[in-house]
């Protein structure tokens, strides 16, 4: 930050402190923006209304009773079901791939 604006110059010091938080944080913000992004586009993947979560391979036992029980819309809604792990929901990915793939 003192290369590209020495402090001679006049930035308060609310900008100085914001920037140097940018460069800091600067992975992390990337990282947390990637995964509001893949959260998004999993809010938009709708589920089968016919799914069988029971049939769903690698699936834990408590997450696939209570997906069923919910019966969701979205991978996004699976998701947010307490007792539904990412684990879960990958193996759930995983399935809706394959049944997309055995229906075509």
């Amino acid at each position: 930050l003192y290369r590209i604006c020495p402090p001679e110059r006049s930035l308060s010091s609310d900008v100085r402190a914001h920037v140097e938080v940018e460069i800091k944080y600067e992975g992390y913000i990337a990282r947390a923006q990637e995964q509001i992004r893949r959260t998004a586009a999993l809010d938009c993947s709708p589920l089968p209304d016919d799914i069988d979560y029971a049939e769903v391979r690698g699936m834990s036992t408590e997450a696939s009773h209570k997906l069923a029980r919910a019966r969701p819309d979205t991978v996004g809604q699976a998701g947010r079901i307490p007792g539904v792990s990412p684990a879960d929901i990958g193996v759930l990915l995983i399935h809706l791939k394959t049944r997309a793939a055995r229906l075509q």
